[in-house]
């Protein structure tokens, strides 16, 4: 019997891959399945295709995690003669579940880029784009001394007052407030149509900006007054160590040619192969690296200082141009090849929160270039 719950994993993915650090068109998270489901077999993927599916269904799968969503471009329709539509009738057949975690993969620590680096065996690695921390708001707010406890475990339980490991974080201080409440009032505290002073705590506590609206909810509930006063107060957020891409040093300098074979040996091989544009006897020290499309972050790998940016999807003009301004030399890997190092370090991480679990990485190739004899 399955000791977890497609929700319980969802939920620890997403705390590894927190959502917010998704592009805004993305489509990242649960797309198929119920929550409540349990799951005593997960596959990893990083491309839900009709073969994926038959490969979790051959192997009794509860659950994919794969890297690309089913369902990035808008969609207004599951019909099972569609292909997206088929593949989520096959899943809800077979009573297995879909999540993907995409562009907030791509920027998390342990994601698809911290992957490629370290197959690449790139040290002191940094973000190539450093993402910004998570968007907070601060909640202001002024209640009865009496009933400060209780509002702040109200908007604690709404998810505000979080900070890393430590969660009803708020501060308080003292003072008076006053108001005159009118003919039509029905005031918690005072009478119609009389000033009244009250001696009120003033709470601060923060929130990401996703929950604002439960944040809010939960201080009219837990507020005595009929019109609790609340500023909602906007923070700017600054750069962590996540974010699109890495940057890192090799233990010991080669040649472009030397590093090119490094790369083709590391990853896993696509029918398409590798290509390289630079001078092969250029010296390489600096490497940075972008699982997927990355060709216009060419720019960012130029102001990191590197001699050479690993990622896939180069366009023949981007490249010309880039090279003839004097940019680094470029290694395309190719879009499968790049981000499925990912998948035996999602694999990992999962093992370790759920021993119990019984995995499996796909290996199939789902890259849909071929080359040419």
């Amino acid at each position: 019997m399955a000791d977890s719950t497609v929700g319980e994993i969802v939920d620890f993915f997403e705390q590894c891959y927190p959502p917010e650090l998704a592009e805004s068109w993305d489509a990242v998270g649960l797309a198929c399945g119920d929550r409540t489901a349990p799951v005593g077999r997960v596959l990893f993927a990083l491309d839900p295709t009709d073969a994926i599916v038959d490969e979790a269904i051959e192997y009794g799968a509860d659950l994919i995690v794969t890297h690309h969503p089913l369902m990035l471009r808008g969609v207004h329709a599951v019909a099972a003669d569609t292909p997206k539509g088929r593949i989520v009738h096959r899943l809800i057949k077979a009573d297995c579940a879909l999540f993907s975690a995409h562009t907030n993969a791509d920027r998390a620590r342990e994601g698809v880029n911290d992957a490629l680096a370290g197959a690449l065996g790139l040290r002191d690695t940094r973000p190539l784009v450093p993402a910004e921390g998570a968007r907070l708001e601060k909640l202001v707010t002024f209640v009865p001394r009496a009933v400060a406890d209780s509002v702040i475990d109200a908007l604690a339980s709404a998810g505000a007052g979080a900070l890393g490991d430590y969660s009803r974080c708020a501060f308080i201080s003292t003072g008076v407030g006053t108001f005159l409440p009118g003919a039509q009032a029905h005031p918690a505290i005072g009478e119609r149509g009389r000033v009244e002073t009250v001696d009120e705590t003033r709470v601060e506590m923060v929130y990401r900006s996703g929950i604002r609206a439960d944040v809010v909810a939960a201080l009219r509930t837990a507020h005595p007054y009929e019109e609790p006063a609340f500023d909602l107060l906007a923070m700017v957020p600054l750069p962590d160590d996540r974010g699109l891409g890495r940057v890192g040093a090799l233990d010991q300098p080669m040649t472009l040619a030397e590093f090119a074979r490094r790369v083709a040996g590391a990853l896993p091989r696509s029918k398409a192969g590798i290509r390289t544009a630079g001078d092969l006897n250029t010296t390489i020290r600096t490497v940075a690296v972008l699982g997927g499309a990355g060709d216009s972050h060419l720019d960012d790998a130029r102001r990191a200082g590197a001699d050479v940016f690993v990622t896939a999807d180069l366009r023949h003009h981007v490249v010309s141009e880039h090279l003839a301004a004097g940019g680094p030399a470029l290694i395309d890997g190719g879009h499968w090849s790049t981000e499925w190092p990912w998948l035996p370090v999602a694999e990992r991480l999962l093992a370790q929160v759920f021993p119990q679990l019984a995995t499996q990485v796909s290996t199939l190739c789902t890259d849909p270039w071929a080359a040419c004899d």
